[in-house]
């Protein structure tokens, strides 16, 4: 039962997309606005079967239904209910289906909020979410339908991927990361309606601003809990080993910033409207060769699915993307001409320009490197590896790039800059930058990427901070308001540019975390016997015995070692090894205590009787500020988003009490579909 209406609904969400499709493009094409509602309700009906769909296998899981393929392939009777239900998205299947919701719910709410929208631009955009839809409730049907039957029916299952259930974290992570991947469906959408509307102005940029920088916070926020899990469940210190997968939420972040900024010049001055159509496509495509990196199989990674059958049908799909969007571009080249143009190399407008060419510089890389074994073994018959030393080689002058533009940004204006402002701007910070680079080397650093990557985040930072000290000052000075009031409404004046110096803050944060953690980290590992002790820095470790404990789904061996840092007791460190049914080798669980400086320890080795256990130790400062200036980054984005939208729609509602008052008042007609050649 359960088999025949799962399908049934993916079926009914495939055929709904495509007749919403063509009846968006009618809709568009004839400027109906019957048309226009129907396409509407068809994308409210797909998130409403989404909805049915996920309820139905969330609940076949905890049921243990071992009729459904994906419950079979992922269920055991022996998995707590915690992460029973979120195996959902544990493997290829059933992260597809949420996939789907997840697709569904943004598609509907995107629309909704501009289902008042004059002209074909929103129409276009619609029926390009469709068509993305279909794919995805094509797979659902197809070749990964996780309402598939299984006879016979098996007693019981292997349960979810052992990593996957042995940190909460997996419950926020995936939800996270698809919302930033599928967000980046809606300037996509955007970018494919003005080509095909004929509306090149700016309209698909303010359309889509809010909703690629609601994308591109989810994905930072992605991104960061990726590292953050990684660190705490695989057991290696680190938290970024420039894995395939990794590298795949990467690439789209990478482009969907340089979108956001290069979209604030086109907004200004004119000018990059070639080159962010070009970003919108771009961004799309990674965020599908990223889904199919992961669920492939083609790629070794500890974050990706099982090898499936459906990679064909992502490469079918991006080859699509790619050549409808180069055609559309090419099509419109004559319209896209720019109307601006640069003034002066010392304006923020280049500064954008030289950022755009350093995060796509970025992105090359990290993708050539990504991509460079499947090339080689295709061309050339060998099976080669490309690891964390050579990504970090090369790319860490562009971080370093990007610290300096970080910078030099804020402290230029639009158009033109003065001598005399340049250098009350850039004083200080240089100062700044020469002090921290001098300490840095005096205190011992001989790392040359942490000790540039320690002065330029100096650098950043004075600049970052005049944009606010300069108005809240000044503000304080003439309207004698304290100091936490004058900052709440200079950030609040506009909301889109202080929310964007925060993000820096964060940036700059996480560069320092990341430095400091890479270049100051100490390792230490010993063999102890009980009673024994190892010294790693500060802090000393000392063996009291093992432990195990027999759990429904695992068997879990342990170590309690007594801590201390400089001969005062900060607690007991427990480090775990776990061992599954369905796992050869051991999961660990290391034991982290969190502070400006991160003790890490990882049980090695034990030998069966307790008599001794090889134990690594690990010392990371500043470790901490990484998830911060993430946290950071995704608060100032968000503050520019909602104050931002508040702020427009108050700014909306005075305009239209004026024009009211203004024409005795007249009530303005319920907006109509018009023309393309009609502002919205």
């Amino acid at each position: 039962m359960r088999s025949l209406l799962g399908t049934s609904l993916s079926t009914s969400a495939l055929a709904i997309s495509v007749v919403g499709l063509v009846v968006a493009v009618l809709a568009a094409r004839r400027l109906d606005d019957r048309l226009w509602k129907w396409a509407r309700w068809g994308a409210y009906a797909n998130l409403w079967i989404m909805v049915v769909a996920n309820l139905l296998m969330v609940q076949a899981l905890v049921v243990r239904d071992f009729s459904l393929s994906y419950v079979a392939q992922v269920g055991s009777h022996a998995t707590p209910l915690f992460f029973t239900v979120i195996s959902l998205w544990a493997a290829l299947e059933g992260s597809l289906l949420f996939w789907g919701l997840i697709m569904a719910g943004l598609t509907a709410l995107v629309i909704y909020v501009h289902r008042e929208a004059t002209g074909p631009l929103v129409p276009y955009a619609l029926a390009t979410m469709f068509g993305i839809g279909i794919f995805f409730y094509l797979l659902l049907v197809v070749p990964a339908n996780p309402f598939a039957a299984v006879y016979p029916v098996p007693a019981d299952g292997p349960g979810p991927n052992p990593l996957l259930q042995n940190h909460p974290l997996m419950a926020i992570h995936p939800p996270i990361l698809y919302l930033g991947y599928v967000g980046m469906m809606v300037p996509f959408a955007f970018a494919i309606g003005a080509l095909l509307s004929g509306k090149l102005d700016d309209s698909w940029l303010h359309y889509t601003r809010r909703w690629t920088v609601f994308a591109w916070t989810f994905l930072t926020l992605g991104v960061v809990a990726g590292m953050w899990w990684s660190y705490e469940v695989l057991g290696w210190g680190g938290y970024w080993a420039w894995d395939p997968v990794e590298n795949a939420s990467f690439l789209p972040w990478l482009t969907a910033t340089a979108l956001i900024h290069s979209s604030m010049v086109q907004e200004r001055r004119g000018m990059l409207r070639v080159w962010n159509l070009t970003l919108a496509v771009a961004t799309f495509l990674l965020t599908i060769l990223g889904t199919f990196l992961t669920r492939s199989g083609i790629l070794s990674s500890v974050h990706a699915f099982a090898e499936g059958t459906i990679g064909s049908y992502f490469v079918v799909f991006m080859a699509i993307i790619l050549v409808f969007s180069v055609v559309l571009l090419l099509g419109r080249s004559e319209e896209l001409k720019t109307e601006g143009s640069l003034d002066s190399i010392a304006s923020r407008e280049t500064v954008f320009f030289f950022n755009n060419v350093v995060l796509v510089a970025f992105t090359f890389t990290v993708l050539l490197g990504t991509l460079f074994p499947l090339l080689a073994e295709a061309f050339r018959g060998v099976t080669v590896s490309v690891g964390a030393p050579f990504f970090n080689q090369m790319t860490l002058p562009f971080v370093v790039a990007l610290l300096f533009l970080m910078g030099v940004g804020p402290a230029l204006p639009w158009g033109k800059a003065s001598r005399k402002g340049l250098d009350q701007n850039f004083i200080q910070a240089g100062s700044a930058m020469v002090v921290v680079a001098v300490l840095s080397v005096v205190l011992g650093l001989r790392d040359p990427y942490a000790v540039l990557a320690f002065a330029f985040s100096a650098f950043a930072l004075v600049t970052n901070v005049r944009e606010y000290v300069i108005p809240v000052r000044a503000r304080m000075k003439a309207r004698g308001e304290k100091i936490i009031h004058a900052l709440a409404s200079v950030m609040l004046s506009n909301p889109r540019r202080y929310g964007g110096y925060f993000a820096h803050f964060g940036v700059i944060v996480m560069a320092v975390g990341i430095a400091a953690s890479s270049a100051l980290q100490t390792t230490h590992e010993a063999t102890l016997t009980p009673g024994q002790s190892m010294q790693v820095e500060d802090f000393t470790l000392t063996f009291e015995g093992m432990w195990a404990e027999d759990q429904p789904q695992r068997f879990q061996v342990g170590a309690t070692l007594a801590a201390t840092k400089n001969g005062r007791g900060i607690g007991a460190m427990e480090p775990r090894l776990n061992y599954y049914p369905t796992q050869e080798d051991p999961v660990p669980t290391p034991a982290v205590r969190s502070r400006m400086t991160d003790l890490y320890v990882v049980l090695m080795a034990f030998q069966p009787d307790g008599s001794q256990a090889t134990i690594q130790a690990i010392v990371e400062p500043l470790v901490i500020w990484i998830w911060v200036g993430g946290v950071m980054i995704a608060l100032g984005a968000s503050f520019g988003l909602v104050f931002g939208m508040r702020k427009e729609t108050s700014s909306k509602r005075r305009t239209s009490s004026q024009r009211g008052g203004e024409g005795r008042g007249q009530v303005d007609p319920k907006p109509q579909l018009t023309s393309a050649g009609e502002n919205p």
